[in-house]
């Protein structure tokens, strides 16, 4: 008996010592030099971009595998089930997916520190009747399997006992926002921030109501009782608050989509369609080395494409070039648009070479455009008060919290060049950012149309702009069609 039980103990202490040398999830990704992190797939999260992989959580994973020490290996994937089959194996260490927190979810799942919030928006296409509740859905509401979505409507389903839904792994959130477009589902539900991404391409994409309000967004980890992860990712994301870099993140990805005119961007939609194609031969060969798509957005923030426009200050023409800067890139004739193009592809490479090159991309563009706006002496002023305040004068997103100062005395008092409409500046930039992000989408997706050797060589007579012109806004018809403020109001909650 007495063997036994020395046999018995000696297994429990060699059961004690295995398990005291079982590593924990930390010193494995120590050892192995490498963090796995699953990913959907997509514009907010993770794509391949002409200079390289782009996105939020790409970014944010990057900065947190530079934080433990080890080497980020980005996995992403096409849905949910399988990416949170691999997070359950060990064969990921994280899931950064922009995903939201939720009771069900949790009952599975360990939740990370929130450092986002959004909110899920019931969308339908621009033309059909708006629903406002889920009473008023008359077709398919079809929404990602085994999403945050699919969770939120279980919930609603007490509320709303007569609510049905179809649930896919075939198609990705973009995809089901596409189906709505061509009519395949009636309905689907979208995060507000890949609503926004999506909708500068798509402007007949509406929202009908707010599903949800203020989602906190974190990462997953496995719900194993081993907490050595878990404990580096709370300073992680209070030192990235603190420092500003989520900020800077999320202006980076989001801070020029937040407003959306609906007007505004069809008619940009058209202008590419329509407009574009009899002066794109002259953005590509005069561009140089700068993207013809970004001197194309340009192009259109200044004139929407009209070689002759005009402003009250007496600028003029595609590029809308003063008579001092004409003079400066050799323009003599500012409504000939090949000359104008020629000349604002000049000027604005010279302004980009007066941004410091420490300022790296895309940061140094954005400089550059506020300063063919506002005047670089004006930029360098608010990048003199965002140091002075402490934040970073080489970064955008710094820089552009100061530079609507520059219209209070307090401060351009102060300054080298005095009073500026840096807010105004700072709204030139977004729209500009956000023609670019379109262009380049539609591009890329060969959705705009070759120009023909009439349209290459021939410049149709246009009339005289009107000042600063804008496309009217139609009265908004209730059951087809929201206003800007209803759109707004939505897009805020």
């Amino acid at each position: 008996m007495q063997k036994l039980l020395a046999i018995f103990s000696l297994v429990l202490m060699l059961c004690a010592c295995d398990m005291q040398q079982q590593p924990s999830q930390l010193a494995h990704i120590k050892a192995q030099n490498k963090i796995r992190v699953g990913t959907l797939a997509g514009a907010s999260n993770y794509y391949q971009a002409p200079q390289g992989v782009q996105g939020f959580e790409y970014e944010l994973a990057q900065e947190f595998a530079d934080y433990v020490g080890v080497e980020l290996e980005m996995v992403p994937f096409f849905n949910l089930s399988d990416m949170f089959a691999r997070l359950e194996s060990g064969d990921l260490d994280i899931i950064a997916s922009g995903l939201t927190y939720n009771t069900i979810r949790a009952e599975h799942y360990r939740f990370g520190p929130t450092y986002r919030t959004i909110s899920q928006k019931l969308v339908y296409k621009q033309g059909r009747t708006r629903p406002r509740e889920f009473e008023d859905l008359t077709g398919n509401l079809t929404v990602l399997a085994k999403s945050s979505h699919s969770l939120a409507l279980q919930q609603l389903k007490q509320l709303h006992p007569e609510l049905s839904w179809n649930e896919t792994e075939d198609m990705d959130e973009e995809e089901l926002l596409q189906a709505v477009i061509d009519g395949e589902i009636d309905y689907t539900l979208a995060d507000s921030h890949t609503l926004s991404l999506f909708r500068r391409y798509h402007p007949n994409l509406s929202i009908g109501f707010s599903v949800t309000r203020n989602d906190p967004i974190a990462w997953l980890l496995r719900k194993d009782g081993d907490d050595s992860l878990y404990a580096l990712m709370v300073p992680f994301f209070g030192d990235v608050k603190k420092s500003n870099q989520l900020y800077v993140l999320e202006e980076k990805y989001f801070g020029h989509v937040r407003q959306f005119n609906y007007v505004n961007t069809l008619a940009y939609i058209e202008a590419i369609k329509d407009t574009l194609p009899k002066y794109q031969p002259w953005f590509e060969q005069y561009a140089g080395n700068i993207d013809w798509r970004l001197l194309a957005a340009l192009s259109y923030q200044e004139s929407m494409w009209n070689p002759r426009a005009k402003s009250p200050t007496g600028v003029r023409g595609i590029m809308m070039l003063t008579q001092a800067t004409a003079k400066q890139v050799g323009v003599t004739n500012r409504l000939e648009p090949e000359q104008n193009i020629k000349g604002g592809a000049q000027y604005l490479a010279k302004v980009i070479s007066w941004i410091p090159e420490r300022i790296p991309q895309p940061d140094r563009t954005w400089f550059a455009l506020a300063s063919y706006n506002v005047g670089w002496g004006h930029v360098n002023d608010a990048r003199i008060i965002t140091e002075q305040e402490g934040a970073s004068p080489d970064k955008w997103a710094d820089v552009k919290k100061r530079l609507p100062l520059l219209i209070k005395k307090r401060y351009y008092r102060k300054t080298k060049y005095g009073y500026a409409r840096g807010d105004v500046a700072v709204k030139y930039v977004d729209n500009i950012r956000r023609y670019y992000d379109a262009l380049v989408w539609l591009d890329e997706n060969d959705a705009i149309a070759n120009p023909s050797e009439e349209e290459q060589s021939t410049e149709e007579a246009q009339p005289e702009a009107q000042p600063e012109a804008q496309a009217s806004e139609p009265k908004p018809n209730d059951n087809t069609q929201q206003t800007n403020s209803e759109q707004q109001e939505l897009e805020n909650n």
